[in-house]
């Protein structure tokens, strides 16, 4: 059984995590596969997939609100989802043939919406008839990933399930999964109360965000201790490490899941921005989630879903505020909202499990 996972650039994005931690999922299930994941613009085009991630990460920092109209434009606004995207066909659909034609695939998992999108397209002419399942890792679904001839929806909530039924998906291919995460995030949390809190800050792999200004903000007290998680951003990590504050830790980029685990489970918060996977991961582990910003695009779209159904708090105002910790302490003793989020979280986001699903659609090609 050959498996072909399709993300979006070689940045450790949430679609790298999502890909990572359903092949663990398989993996545990004991069937013969080979395993593949490929990025089609490094793929296609080599090293300017490096120039294009910079340029992409630029981008959303230094013009954050003319991404975010372009965002809404093409993948909010447009509700054709039968609407065709010729540049990205002409830049990428023969190198998707062509890595398809090279792979062979009897199972094409999704995680970006770009490659479900080529994938579709493909099918639609018969080039290939394999599986292809779109792994949805935001709590929102853009106009860019392929519905027609796409045979499964992993769907991270029931309205998102809804959503996609209501655009002609058929019920039996929606499957309301939640977002995929790696199987060692859903061990139990056994954190031994403590006098003092700790509390995590996240600013996604690659460092993205205001973590420097909203450090500056803080002025931490003693009662709660940051650890700050600075991805791949070197410039962070030396800037956090010159500040030499003794309740304000920086730690350099996290590989390992086991680690990364460890450091929830010590957590009495995680300080992040909405991102699909970490959030649900703070959800499986039970952590109060308290969002300090979200970058443009999809990321917004998450933080509206999440605040509408209460399973964060937001820190909209730090930037003006000289008492940010101590809005940070009130939320932690805010014990209700945590249980509606958990509640929330048990009883809608999951209903099937990803490792059942996967074995049904896996022992079906066999």
């Amino acid at each position: 059984m050959r498996i072909l996972f399709l993300p979006f650039l070689t940045i450790p994005s949430g679609h790298h995590h999502a890909a990572d931690g359903i092949r663990a999922e398989i993996e545990t299930l004991n069937i013969p596969c080979q395993f593949e994941k490929v990025d089609i613009l490094s793929y296609g085009y080599g090293n300017i997939e490096k120039l294009i991630s910079l340029i992409y990460l630029q981008w959303i920092q230094k013009f954050p609100q003319f991404y975010s109209f372009l965002y809404y434009l093409v993948s909010v606004k447009e509700k054709k989802t039968t609407k065709r995207y010729y540049l990205y066909e002409w830049l990428f659909l023969r190198k998707m043939k062509q890595l398809i034609k090279e792979m062979k695939p009897d199972i094409i998992i999704c995680t970006h919406s770009l490659p479900s999108y080529l994938v579709a397209q493909l099918k639609s002419v018969q080039v290939w008839n394999g599986i292809v399942i779109n792994v949805y890792t935001d709590y929102f679904i853009n106009q860019l990933w392929g519905r027609e001839h796409i045979d499964y929806h992993f769907a991270p909530s029931p309205c998102m399930r809804e959503k996609l039924i209501g655009e002609g998906v058929k019920p039996l291919q929606t499957i309301v999964t939640g977002i995929p995460i790696h199987p060692v995030f859903r061990k139990e949390n056994k954190k031994a109360k403590v006098t003092n809190y700790t509390v995590l800050i996240c600013g996604g792999n690659t460092g993205a965000g205001s973590i420097d200004r909203f450090l500056d903000q803080l002025a931490p007290s003693g009662l709660i201790m940051y650890k700050v998680l600075c991805g791949k951003n070197i410039k962070l990590y030396r800037s956090i490490k010159n500040r030499n504050h003794p309740y304000i830790e920086a730690l350099r980029y996290i590989n390992d899941k086991e680690e990364m685990n460890k450091l929830y489970d010590k957590a009495d918060a995680v300080i992040t921005k909405p991102g699909g996977i970490t959030v649900t991961e703070c959800l499986w582990k039970k952590i109060p989630i308290i969002v300090y910003e979200a970058l443009p695009g999809q990321e917004e779209m998450n933080l509206r879903f999440l605040k509408k159904n209460k399973l964060i708090f937001h820190l909209k105002d730090w930037k003006h505020s000289q008492h940010v910790e101590k809005q940070i302490l009130h939320m932690l003793h805010q014990n209700l909202l945590i249980q509606q989020q958990v509640n929330y979280f048990k009883n809608n986001l999951v209903q099937e499990g990803i490792c059942a699903t996967i074995k049904k659609i896996v022992l079906s090609k066999q």
